[in-house]
């Protein structure tokens, strides 16, 4: 199994193979490509608070729902601040109109409501869903370099377990697009918080590069914290694609700033 490259009616996005043949959800990982925006944010913006159209980002959500099969009218978004926080998600979080302000801060998102369609965003952190088949849960998480070393998917994990019921041997899990440690190269801030929470068991993922700076590799320590959760290594897909080095597919925050869009990441049970 694998997270592969589909496409819908122009609109390009990758979706988990384990997922589709659980069956029981929709889901999908927005490329750029396929919206309506123009310029910096051309095409599918799905970033509320860009300085892009209104009209255009409802068109886009409207175009990447309708090509994963997800609900728009059943969103639960996030207003993310590279928090370790998870938050249960309610049809009360469903907003009136979909560029309403988010009244609440969160990096995640877990339910076991069908119809409700949770809602990450990224640009370089790395967006991870999770679905629980047997007990019939979701969740996603946006986790960058400071969610990584704060332990944010364990702690989603932690709370599927806590709610639900879920066994992490039984959840299924997809890592998606975000920066590679080919692009992913910083000061030895990143690699103190992540030997902070994990100690040495983080330095095969925070490689010196022999210019007093490290090449980190978050995808890695994602997939070896959700092991180390109790989650099956096979049941952990991963999209190699690096963010940085694909310009033609996705917006990277390292490589552009603030002048870019928002890809987003969604999952719904059915």
């Amino acid at each position: 199994m694998a997270i592969i490259k589909k496409e819908t009616n122009g609109v390009v996005y990758h979706a988990s193979e384990a997922f589709a043949a659980a069956g029981g959800v929709v889901h999908g990982f927005a490329s750029r490509l396929g919206g309506v925006s123009t310029g910096d944010f051309a095409q599918l913006n799905l970033g509320i608070k860009r300085d892009d159209s209104r009209e255009n980002v409802r068109e886009n959500y409207a175009r990447f729902c309708a090509a994963i099969g997800a609900d728009r009218d059943s969103l639960v978004m996030t207003h993310q601040v590279h928090s370790d926080d998870v938050r249960t998600a309610s049809r009360a979080d469903v907003l009136a109109d979909l560029l309403d302000p988010i009244p609440y801060e969160t990096d995640g998102l877990v339910t076991d409501q069908p119809g409700l369609c949770l809602v990450i965003y990224y640009a370089d952190c790395i967006p991870v869903l999770l679905y629980d088949p047997v007990k019939k849960a979701i969740g996603a998480v946006h986790s960058g370099w400071r969610g990584t070393a704060m332990g944010i998917v364990p702690k989603a994990i932690e709370k599927m377990t806590a709610l639900y019921g879920t066994d992490p041997a039984d959840l299924l899990a997809a890592i998606g697009p975000g920066i590679g440690p080919c692009c992913f190269e910083t000061h030895d801030d990143v690699p103190r918080a992540m030997a902070a929470r994990w100690g040495h068991a983080a330095e095969p993922f925070c490689v010196p590069n022999g210019k007093g700076k490290f090449h980190v590799d978050l995808k890695g320590l994602i997939r070896w914290e959700m092991a180390g959760a109790g989650v099956v290594p096979d049941h952990i897909e991963t999209l190699d694609l690096c963010t940085g080095c694909h310009p033609e597919l996705y917006w990277s925050h390292r490589k552009l700033g603030d002048r870019r869009g928002n890809h987003g990441a969604m999952i719904q049970l059915l």
